[in-house]
């Protein structure tokens, strides 16, 4: 069973690294939210980061944001740095669960994962980063399985709506789920809405390593999952979707390989039918279209040349329509904005052999929320990471790297997220 208990060494139940960063300070609010749902009404916890003063500024503004002023005196701050090892072994040493907010974790994950396996503590981030995902499979799962360490990624819109939603999908089924489709769709207010640039910064490092993903899946050597019933087909770049009646486009994110990767171990570890699985993302209308087919072109034209990539970073707002932008975007236009994910699946019913004909059943889920990278994110992450503290025993029976499919199926992480405004419905 997990380790969970705080101790006179291991003092804190959560340590924020990176808490200063953008999406850092919307977790600290959202940990500050919640410290009665920790072990026994209590959670103690910490910030951790490269600069004190930082530190303390995200706590003066989590304190006013939240009317709390005992965050200013009751938070401990931890000065770490992905630069300095030693600094990072000692947060570690401190923390029962790592929440790492410190991306692109293709340059700064790593370190971290490492600092948490050899020091004892399990670690959640919230990234949408295949390669490192999946590279931090390949490279730490046997030796936080041996140190009973929980190594959990994606854990925050990237791709715990996404994951959960397809076994919550499964579960609500009655009979054998075979395939699902997903369809993403985003709404902002008057204010608009906008998107960080480190999310941007993300994508086009993943993009320009597109081929080193490739030689990394060769590795784990799998054999394909099995098919069945029906074998899913795939829809086309860009098409109309009668589902949503919109334009859609395949869904770039890492949510298809976090599900798959979670199927996987589902059907390895318990025999479960492998659910096969697409995902897309509404755009809207004509004129949408144009934008991004344009957007699209510049992109992958750019992102080939490492000047390319410098003027992509560079000007974000101009090469993304305003999608992502330096600033960020303001807490008026978050409170505007939420998700939508539609969930259309097929399968079998009891009494159907799921091996024989057609699937005969269907099903339609939706996983609604707030803003997604900022409200929804804090939120997904700090519920996994509160699960793993009430619910260890519901976990897997041996540390390793998962996904949050992997890790939460058994647990009720779906009922944590339902209360918190990420909501799961069957229609």
């Amino acid at each position: 069973m997990a380790r969970v208990e705080t101790s006179s060494n291991r003092p804190y139940h959560l340590v924020i690294f990176g808490a200063s960063g953008f999406t850092g300070q919307f977790v600290v609010e959202e940990v500050a939210r919640t410290v009665s749902e920790g072990p026994n009404g209590n959670l103690k916890w910490a910030v951790a980061g490269r600069s004190k003063q930082k530190l303390e500024k995200v706590l003066e503004q989590a304190a006013g944001v939240l009317s709390k002023p005992e965050l200013r005196t009751e938070v401990d701050v931890i000065v770490a740095d992905v630069g300095e090892p030693d600094s990072l072994a000692a947060m570690c040493k401190q923390a029962v669960i790592v929440l790492n907010c410190v991306g692109p974790y293709r340059f700064f994950g790593e370190q971290v994962v490492r600092a948490c396996v050899e020091n004892g503590a399990h670690h959640i981030d919230i990234s949408g980063e295949p390669q490192f995902l999946e590279g931090t499979q390949l490279n730490y799962s046997s030796q936080a399985a041996e140190k009973a360490v929980f190594i959990i990624g994606s854990c925050g819109f990237d791709s715990i709506p996404a994951d959960m939603g397809v076994l919550y999908t499964r579960d609500q089924f009655r009979g054998t789920l075979t395939a699902v489709e997903s369809f993403l769709t985003f709404s902002s207010g008057p204010e608009g809405g906008c998107i960080h640039d480190g999310t941007w910064q993300s994508a086009i490092y993943g993009f320009a390593d597109s081929q080193k993903l490739q030689s990394l899946r060769r590795k784990f050597n799998h054999k394909p999952l099995p098919t069945v019933g029906s074998k899913l087909r795939r829809r086309g770049a860009l098409f109309f979707s009668n589902e949503i009646q919109q334009y859609s486009v395949p869904f770039m994110g890492s949510d298809p390989s976090v599900v798959k990767r979670t199927q996987r171990f589902l059907s390895e570890e318990h025999q479960d039918t492998p659910v096969q699985y697409g995902a897309y993302a509404g755009i809207g209308g004509v004129w949408n279209i144009i934008k991004m087919m344009f957007a699209g072109m510049m992109f992958w034209f750019l992102v080939k040349f490492s000047f390319g990539r410098n003027l992509l970073m560079k000007y974000p707002e101009f090469f993304s329509f305003g999608m992502f932008s330096k600033a960020g975007p303001t807490r008026k236009q978050m409170e505007g904005s939420s998700f939508q994910f539609s969930f259309y699946g097929e399968g079998y019913t009891d009494e159907q052999d799921p091996t024989q004909g057609k699937p005969n059943a269907k099903i339609r889920t939706l996983v609604q929320g707030p803003e997604a990278a900022y409200v929804a994110t804090p939120i997904a992450m700090v519920q996994a990471a509160l699960t793993i503290l009430n619910e260890p025993a519901a976990l897997p029976k041996r540390g390793g790297v998962y996904t949050p499919g992997a890790a939460f199926a058994k647990t009720t992480l779906i009922d944590r997220l339902n209360k918190h405004g990420i909501q799961f419905s069957v229609i």
